[in-house]
């Protein structure tokens, strides 16, 4: 049965897509969730976009060109695109979004973009971008939610996120909070013929087996998050096909160092602390036990697809230094700690576990489940003291640690700093040299080590479950599902 079809429209292409979770607000410069990601790709186009070895490559953006001191990128646009609402794509339109990313109270995007010194409209389809400095990471943040581009008129009013409107191959239709998502075929998209489906319907299902199960139902034509348990019973059924590539994300606990209300004497705001709470997690048996050992220990944001990850293999689980370390911060045993959860049953085992191996070495590990829009909302407001929760990783090295570790990062929700590293981070985005940014990304990530503003847990493979009738998908180290070539079988 088609979801939502008329009874005049029972020819039309749709495609069902499960998620993990419902995605935040529909607005590119607001939202933070990887889920929310897999709406814009389908609803708003980017400046540029990420092909599957993830190489920068136009998108509404057909060429671009540095300066030679790195501090004037030029963008030039493509012709004919009109937004949703009929407006005009141009430059101007350009400067309007890449502006409001900066500017808007809230915007995420800010620190992502930071080195956006001015926006220069230089002829109806180009623009010039000033830079205060080089910024090696720039045209990767462009090729995400930084580089989304809006309706100007629709982005100037207050419910937006409500009723978002961009240039995209599908258009916004209708939204029922923690149930769907519904887009339809924008008619008059610039690349229309390469769109097979005239409805996407996006459907957040917190539960991976539901998800399964849907799916092995018919009511799903797509899934993303299959679950390590899950992967053989995909195999074995004759209807269905698993797609399974390693992904750029990372999945951790975000300490709350300082930010929001938190006590003076807080014994997180002791590394020696953080650093012995990791030290009491053994993350090969975690990836064992929750996950079959299709994922990957880790003791970083950079993934091992990625050039820049540093060989610096996760230490051994050792409880006897993680007591010691306890001993030596002055703190009583047991400590009380309270851990914010996902609630979904994943998550939840990661918890248990993660709870079970903390407790030998002196921490009373309380969980408290959450609706993960609910539990990034508290972590940025500092309502939280540790945060089980992670990153689906980009591109570019920065973009996986800049907003997340340095003092500014608007994605900083433990208010850690460290001036060294904030001058490491920024002198990483002032080279193209990829030698002289691993150099850079090795000091910040052995520092990490004792610092330990996240204690980083594992990479996540990116696993898809679909129906043998959908055609074309191939999936990408981002996780995101782009729909161009894609199609169902009769």
């Amino acid at each position: 049965m088609l979801l939502g079809a008329s009874a005049h429209s029972q020819a039309e292409s749709v495609i069902r897509i499960g998620l993990g979770a419902d995605p935040d607000m529909l607005d590119p410069h607001l939202a933070r969730t990887y889920y929310g990601r897999f709406v814009f790709a389908a609803l708003c186009d980017r400046l540029v976009d990420v092909d599957a070895h993830l190489n920068v490559v136009p998108g509404l953006a057909t060429r671009w060109a540095w300066s030679d001191e790195g501090k004037t990128l030029t963008l030039d646009l493509r012709d004919g695109v009109t937004f949703h609402d009929g407006e005009k794509f141009d430059a101007n339109a350009v400067k309007f979004n890449l502006e409001r990313a900066l500017t808007l109270p809230g915007s995420l995007r800010k620190s992502e973009i930071s080195s956006i010194a001015s926006i220069e409209v230089t002829g109806p389809l180009q623009v010039k971008l000033h830079l205060k400095n080089a910024d090696a990471a720039l045209l990767s943040q462009l090729t995400d939610r930084a580089g989304a581009m809006l309706a100007p008129e629709a982005a100037k009013k207050a419910d937006f996120a409500a009723h978002p409107v961009c240039s995209g191959p599908y258009k916004f239709a209708s939204r029922v909070q923690q149930d769907r998502i519904v887009l339809t075929r924008f008619e008059q998209y610039w690349n229309k013929a390469d769109y097979h489906f005239d409805k996407v319907i996006f459907l957040p299902i917190p539960d991976a087996s539901v998800r399964l199960a849907n799916l092995r139902a018919g009511d799903l034509d797509l899934t993303e998050g299959v679950a390590a348990s899950d992967v053989k019973t995909v195999e074995q059924d004759s209807k269905l096909a698993l797609a399974k590539v390693t992904g750029l994300g990372y999945q951790g606990i975000t300490f709350n160092i300082n930010n929001g209300k938190v006590d003076a004497n807080s014994p997180l705001k002791d590394a020696r602390v953080r650093e012995a709470f990791s030290l009491a997690i053994d993350r090969d048996a975690l990836n064992q036990v929750v996950f079959e050992g299709q994922y990957t220990p880790a003791n970083q944001p950079f993934s091992p697809v990625s050039p820049y990850h540093v060989s610096l293999p996760p230490g051994a689980r050792d409880v006897e230094k993680a007591k010691a370390l306890l001993k030596a911060a002055g703190v009583t045993t047991p400590l009380s700690l309270t851990l914010l959860v996902t609630n979904n049953p994943t998550a939840q085992q990661v918890g248990q576990v993660i709870q079970a191996m903390v407790s030998e070495a002196g921490f009373n590990l309380n969980l408290q489940m959450s609706e993960f829009a609910t539990l990034l909302d508290r972590q940025q407001r500092g309502d939280y003291q540790l945060s089980l929760s992670g990153w689906s990783g980009r591109p570019d090295p920065d973009g996986s640690i800049y907003a997340f570790i340095n003092s500014k990062g608007t994605l900083n929700d433990g208010h850690y700093s460290n001036p060294q590293v904030d001058n490491w981070l920024n002198a990483a985005r002032l080279t193209n040299d990829r030698a002289a940014r691993q150099g850079i990304y090795t000091q910040v990530v052995s520092q990490l080590q004792t610092d330990m503003p996240i204690a980083y847990l594992y990479f996540e493979p990116r696993i898809f479950g679909m129906t043998k009738k959908l055609q074309g998908f191939t999936p990408r180290p981002d996780g995101l599902v782009r729909l161009a070539g894609v199609s169902l079988a009769p």
